[in-house]
């Protein structure tokens, strides 16, 4: 068997998979979280293993749950990614499966902002570990956390290779007409100011998996795929390449989020900071945690405000209105820029899962030859499927997004 390990790490938590690449099969999971704080948490799922009685860790003997869903969580002091990671070897050791008979061959990283200086999955090196630091300052939030992780990770795995993989990489072939901010050149180069775009190894996978989806050459395409979760961003796809996308120089830019604002006049931060007193600090918190869903209604997740709005909650109804309007405008937006359209798909938690919005985003589109079937949309099925109606000039899909397999199937092509 080979198998990757896929790591994706943030400043307090990282998530992992073990993925078995000769079938593609995810022989396990898990997620180490509040990494740092008094007291930690780490949650092991198996695949395919029966869980039926509580176990104890061998080495600390603490408590350990068993559920149903093969899931083991336990809570124990996590001061930093390395103690993390040792905490992750422990689970696989006491619940499997082995790493011993499952070795990871390679070890894969998400890594949010590689600038413009990263276009393709990147053996990780000394030199790589600077450069991803040295990239923070375009994305504070992220890039620190996956260094950890990538240190971490490198002092557990030893002996095999490590790759970056990035989430702008597949951003790499916008034009320079879709990535130039209209702002004095000289700071832009100076500060490395321009649109990198993200959600890059969804959006990429998604276009392929379409195409195969279809049976037809990804070369042959126009695509726009919507990526809509907590997070959300549209990417307009040519022939397999990205040439345009919603999200800018940071993830902020673009649709209305569950806490960020998406596109907003940046007048509106200069009135805040004169007349409200805000600071650039109070500002960067407004559009990234206090604003989108959460700043519309107080509820951050769009489940329940589509529940809220059904209930008759006004400004529920209206933060759906306006979360819709977005969606709409990228679309015709990246129609009318590619000129030709046969492909679009709905991806990640809300666009897997909220038929009301794949059917309200695109209520109204007819003209443009995009016609949504009703029961279609609707229906409980799972797994990539269309929704569009026999008739619509456009196919429109629904596409489980896989970033994780994606990046093993990056790491592997790497290291191969």
């Amino acid at each position: 068997m080979t198998a990757v390990l896929v790591v994706n790490s943030g400043s307090s938590s990282f998530k992992y998979q073990l993925i078995e690449m000769d079938t593609e099969t995810t022989l396990a999971s898990g997620l180490v979280e509040r990494i740092g704080e008094l007291m930690g948490a780490a949650a092991h799922s198996v695949a395919g293993v029966a869980a039926t009685t509580a176990e104890a860790d061998a080495a600390s003997k603490t408590p350990v749950s068993a559920s149903a869903d093969q899931k083991w969580q336990r809570e124990l002091p996590i001061p930093d990614h390395t103690a993390g990671f040792a905490v992750m070897l422990a689970a696989f050791a006491t619940h499997g499966p082995s790493l011993a008979a499952h070795a990871p061959v390679a070890v894969g990283h998400r890594v949010v902002h590689g600038g413009a200086r990263f276009h393709e999955p990147t053996l990780v090196t000394p030199q790589v570990e600077r450069d991803i630091d040295d990239l923070s300052g375009l994305a504070p939030l992220h890039n620190p956390g996956a260094l950890q992780g990538i240190v971490a990770a490198g002092e557990a795995f030893a002996d095999v290779p490590h790759v970056a993989i990035f989430d702008t990489a597949f951003h790499q072939t916008l034009p320079p007409e879709a990535f130039t901010y209209a702002i004095n050149a000289d700071l832009a180069e100076r500060f490395r100011i321009r649109r990198y775009g993200f959600h890059g190894t969804s959006h990429g996978f998604v276009a392929r998996e379409a195409a195969n989806f279809l049976a037809r050459p990804v070369t042959e395409l126009n695509q726009i795929v919507l990526h809509l979760g907590n997070g959300g961003s549209v990417c307009a796809v040519a022939g397999g390449r990205s040439v345009e996308t919603s999200m800018g120089m940071t993830p902020l830019e673009g649709l209305v989020m569950g806490t960020r604002s998406g596109d907003i006049d940046p007048g509106v931060l200069f009135h805040l900071h004169r007349r409200a007193g805000l600071d650039f600090d109070d500002l960067d918190t407004l559009l990234n945690r206090g604003s989108g869903l959460l700043g519309l209604t107080g509820r951050g997740d769009l489940r329940d405000v589509l529940e809220a709005a059904t209930a008759g909650d006004g400004p529920s109804q209206l933060a759906i209105d306006v979360y819709v309007h977005r969606i709409k405008g990228y679309l015709g937006a990246y129609y009318a820029q590619l000129g030709r359209l046969d492909v679009i798909s709905f991806t990640a938690g809300v666009g897997e899962n909220a038929p009301l919005v794949r059917e309200r985003s695109l209520a109204g589109l007819e003209a443009l030859g995009i016609r949504i079937d009703p029961e279609r949309n609707k229906a409980a099925e799972r797994g990539a499927r269309v929704i569009s109606a026999d008739d619509s000039a456009v196919t429109v899909l629904v596409i489980p997004t896989n970033e994780e397999l994606e990046i093993a199937r990056q790491t592997l092509a790497t290291v191969g």
